[in-house]
C-alpha cells in the first residue's frame, strides 16, 4: 500500500486534482456558451409568400416510342429476277411512282400466247356466225315448202337439228373467247405486276432485297421494301395498370423527345388497347395518340417521353400548399376558426387531410374539384387574419385559388427558423397546417 507521506504520492494526487479541475472549469465553459446563444438566437419568423397568378398542371408520365401513323409493307406478285430498284431509303415518294421492276420475259411470252389464242378463236367466229344464217335460212325455206307440199317432215326436221347445232357451236365458240378474254387480261396484269408501283404517297423507310436477287412469288408475296406516311406520326405509350385509370380517350397529352426535350408536341388520347402486355409480372396497357409531323423532326421509333394532363388551369392566382389547412370539401360547414393546436403526443395531421377526419386521395386533391381551406393572411400592418378560401385545381406544391384572395395579397406558408437557416416545421407538422404564433 502506498505511503500517503511519501513525496511520489503527493505529486500523483496533485496532478489528478489539476486535471479534473480543468474538465470541470471547460464544462462550465461550454454550458456557459450554450445558454448565451439560446439567449440571444432570435425568434421565430413567418414566411411569406404573395398571391400571384401561374399555372397549374397534373400529369401522368410514361415512357413511349414514336410509329408511322400509317405505313404498308410492298411485296412482289410475280416470281422473276429484280432488275432494277428505283428509290432509295428515305427517299419520298408518289402513289403510283415506279419502285422496282423483275423481269417480265416469261409473263410477255404468256401475254402473247394468249392474244394470239383469242385472235384464231375470233377468226373462227366469222364462219360460226355464217353457218348459223345459213342454218336459220334453210329451217325457214323448208318449213315454207311443207306448206306447198314440196318437201317431207323429215327434211324439216333435218333442218331444225342443223339450226340448233349451229347455234350451239356459236355459243360454245363465244364463250371460249370471253375465256380467252379474261386470261388475256390476267396475264397482261401479272405482266403489269412487274413494274412494282407506290401503293400509297410516303417516305421508303426500308427495302429488304437487292439489285439480281430472285423473287419467288409461289407460295407468298416476298417483301420488297416498306413505305410509311411520316407526316402523321403516332405515339405508343406504355403506361402502368396504376396509372391507367386515370387516362380517357380525348384528354390532352403532350411529350418530348431524347434530342429535342425543349420542344413540345401535343394530341389528344385516341386510344387504350383493351389487352395488356405483361412483362416480368409487370403489367402494361398502350395508349395510343398521333401527332403531325409537317417538318419531319420526328422519326419512327424514337422514344418519347409522355405526360397526359390529367387537371390544369392557366394563368390564375395561385398559393403554396404549405399555406393551407383544413382542407375540406366545399359543401362542408365553414368554419370561422382554425382547429386549436394538438397536444405534443397527439400524431399529426398531413396537409390534405380533411375537417371531417378523412384522407383526400390523390386524385381528389388534382382533379379541379373545389374544395374549402383555411389561410393566414398578412395585411399591411403586418397583422394576422385566417380568412377562408375555395381552391380549385392543386398539385403537391400549388394551388389555384378560386376566390377569397386576390393578387398581391401576402400569406403565411411556414416558418423562417434561424437556427437551420431555412424555412422548417419546428413542431413536424407542414407548415401551412400550423399558422404562425
Amino acid at each position: 500500500m502506498p505511503n500517503p507521506q511519501s513525496p511520489s504520492f503527493s505529486r500523483r494526487f496533485l496532478w489528478r486534482a489539476r486535471y479534473w479541475l480543468a474538465a470541470g472549469v471547460l464544462l462550465l465553459a461550454v454550458f456557459a456558451w450554450w445558454h448565451f446563444r439560446q439567449d440571444a438566437s432570435p425568434a421565430a419568423k413567418p414566411l411569406i409568400t404573395k398571391v400571384e397568378k401561374g399555372n397549374i398542371e397534373n400529369t401522368v408520365a410514361a415512357a413511349g416510342s414514336l410509329a408511322p401513323g400509317r405505313s404498308v409493307d410492298v411485296g412482289a406478285q410475280v416470281s422473276g429476277q429484280l432488275e432494277s430498284l428505283a428509290v432509295d431509303v428515305g427517299e419520298v415518294v408518289s402513289e403510283g411512282q415506279l419502285l422496282a421492276s423483275i423481269d417480265a420475259s416469261v409473263q410477255m411470252q404468256r401475254v402473247e400466247a394468249s392474244r394470239a389464242s383469242l385472235q384464231a378463236q375470233e377468226a373462227l367466229l366469222s364462219g360460226r356466225k355464217a353457218a348459223l344464217e345459213l342454218a336459220e335460212a334453210n329451217v325457214k325455206r323448208q318449213k315454207n315448202m311443207l306448206v306447198d307440199r314440196a318437201t317431207s317432215q323429215q327434211e324439216v326436221d333435218t333442218a331444225i337439228n342443223a339450226l340448233m347445232n349451229a347455234q350451239s357451236s356459236m355459243a360454245q365458240l363465244q364463250a371460249q373467247i370471253a375465256q380467252s378474254r379474261a386470261g388475256l387480261a390476267s396475264d397482261e396484269a401479272e405482266l403489269g405486276y412487274s413494274k412494282i408501283v407506290a401503293p400509297m404517297a410516303g417516305t421508303v423507310v426500308s427495302i429488304n432485297v437487292k439489285e439480281g436477287q430472285t423473287l419467288n412469288a409461289a407460295q407468298s408475296a416476298p417483301l420488297v421494301m416498306t413505305i410509311a406516311d411520316l407526316t402523321n406520326m403516332t405515339v405508343e405509350t406504355d403506361v402502368s395498370e396504376a396509372d391507367v385509370g386515370k387516362l380517357k380517350p380525348g384528354m390532352a397529352v403532350y411529350f418530348t423527345t431524347l434530342g429535342n426535350g425543349h420542344r413540345r408536341w401535343y394530341g389528344k388520347l385516341r386510344q387504350i388497347l383493351p389487352t395488356p402486355e405483361v412483362t416480368n409480372n409487370v403489367v402494361l396497357y398502350t395508349a395510343l395518340f398521333d401527332v403531325e409531323n409537317k417538318d419531319g423532326t420526328l422519326l419512327s421509333g424514337m422514344t418519347a417521353q409522355v405526360f397526359f394532363v390529367t387537371s390544369s388551369a392557366r394563368d390564375v392566382l395561385t398559393v403554396p400548399m404549405a399555406a393551407l389547412s383544413h382542407i375540406r370539401p366545399l359543401d362542408d360547414p365553414a368554419r370561422s376558426q382554425p382547429a386549436a393546436e394538438p397536444a405534443a403526443e397527439t400524431p399529426q395531421k398531413p396537409a390534405g387531410y380533411g375537417g371531417n377526419g378523412g384522407y383526400k386521395s390523390r386524385r381528389a386533391m388534382a382533379s379541379g374539384a373545389k374544395r374549402q381551406a383555411e389561410v393566414t393572411v398578412i395585411d399591411d400592418k403586418g397583422n394576422k387574419q385566417e380568412r377562408t378560401v375555395v381552391i380549385g385545381v392543386s398539385s403537391r406544391v400549388q394551388a389555384e385559388v378560386v376566390s377569397g384572395l386576390q393578387a398581391g395579397e401576402q400569406v403565411v406558408s411556414g416558418i423562417v427558423d434561424p437556427m437551420r437557416g431555412a424555412a422548417g416545421a419546428r413542431d413536424g407538422r407542414p407548415m401551412g397546417m400550423r399558422g404562425f404564433r
